[in-house]
C-alpha cells in the first residue's frame, strides 16, 4: 500500500475508535515504525509501505484504538528537548511540566543539591541537570518501578542523580538548595471523569490528591522545611485551580515571596517560595 493510503486507513479506524486526534496520532505512529517525518507525508505520499511496516502499523492502531497512550505504544516522550522512556509505571511527561523546569531555572545556579520528589520518569530532575553544570540531584518516588524507569533515563541521557524509594520524606536524610515536586493532585471524585487514556493507562497513585487534590503538598509544605537550606527553594507544580489554596498552604507554614506562574494556556501552574 501507498504510504499515504496506509496513514488514511490508520486516521480512519482512530476516528471511528473516538480518539481525540485521530489524524496526529495516525501520523505519528506510522512516522514510527517507518522512521519518517511529518514533510514525508506530503512530498513522499505515494511511496510503498512495506507488508512488515504494515503489519507493524495494524498492531500499533490497534492498541491506540483502545485508548493505551500513543507515548506508552512507541515508548518514549519528548520533555524540555529530551527523549524519556515512559512505561505504564509512569506519567507520561506533559509539556505544562515544562512551565516548572524553566522557573526553577531561572534560580538554579552551578553546583545546587536539588531534590525531585515524586520523580517518575526523571523527567524534571534529569532536565535540570541537564541544563544546569555540577549540580547534584536525588529523586524520590514511592513506586520501585518508576524509580527504575528514572534510572534508565538517567543512564540514557549520560547524567548522574541519585534515585530513593520513599514515601515522601521517609528515608530522606539530606538538605538541599531546591525541592520540586509535581505531586499527584487530581482530587480522587474527579478521576472517574478523567480521559480514558488517563485514569485507566496511567499510574493511579501518581494522579490521585486524596479528597481535595491537596493532600501532598500540605505533607511536603511541611516536611519540606526539614530538607531546604536556609534561603532554599521550594517548587510545586499545581492543578489549575489550586494556586490559591497552594499559596496559603506555604505562607501559612512560613515560606517568603511566594509566587504563582502560568502556563502558555494562561492557566495558573506552578507555586514557588522562599524558605527561611
Amino acid at each position: 500500500m501507498e504510504y499515504q493510503e496506509v496513514y488514511r486507513w490508520g486516521a480512519s479506524q482512530l476516528a471511528e475508535a473516538g480518539i481525540e486526534e485521530a489524524s496526529l496520532d495516525a501520523r505519528l505512529l506510522l512516522e514510527e515504525i517507518c522512521g519518517t517525518d511529518r514533510n514525508f507525508l506530503l512530498v513522499h505520499g505515494k511511496e510503498q509501505v512495506s507488508g512488515e511496516k504494515y503489519e507493524d502499523y495494524v498492531k500499533y492502531i490497534a492498541l491506540r484504538k483502545s485508548h493505551i497512550p500513543l507515548q506508552q505504544i512507541v515508548g518514549y516522550q519528548e520533555f524540555m528537548g529530551l527523549k524519556f522512556k515512559v512505561t505504564p509505571d509512569v506519567l507520561i511527561p506533559r509539556q505544562d511540566t515544562e512551565i516548572l523546569v524553566e522557573e526553577v531555572m531561572r534560580y538554579l545556579h552551578d553546583g545546587m543539591h536539588i531534590l525531585d520528589m515524586c520523580t517518575g520518569s526523571g523527567c524534571i530532575l534529569l532536565s535540570l541537570l541537564r541544563y544546569s553544570n555540577d549540580c547534584a540531584g536525588t529523586g524520590c518516588d514511592i513506586s520501585q518501578k518508576a524509580l527504575e524507569v528514572a534510572r534508565e533515563n538517567a543512564d540514557a541521557l549520560g547524567l548522574k542523580a541519585s534515585f530513593v524509594q520513599s514515601d515522601l520524606f521517609e528515608t530522606v536524610n539530606d538538605k538541599y538548595e531546591f525541592i520540586v515536586s509535581n505531586p499527584p493532585y487530581i482530587p480522587t471524585d474527579v478521576i472517574p471523569a478523567l480521559m480514558e487514556e488517563v485514569k485507566n493507562h496511567e499510574p493511579l497513585t501518581a494522579l490521585d490528591g486524596r479528597e481535595d487534590g491537596l493532600y501532598f503538598y500540605r505533607r511536603i509544605v511541611k516536611e519540606a522545611k526539614e530538607h531546604l537550606y536556609p534561603g532554599g527553594m521550594l517548587f510545586f507544580e499545581i492543578g489549575w485551580d489550586q494556586a490559591q489554596a497552594v499559596s496559603a498552604l506555604m505562607e501559612e507554614a512560613g515560606y517568603q515571596e511566594v509566587t504563582v506562574c502560568k502556563d502558555l494556556a494562561g492557566l495558573d501552574r506552578v507555586v514557588y517560595g522562599l524558605y527561611g
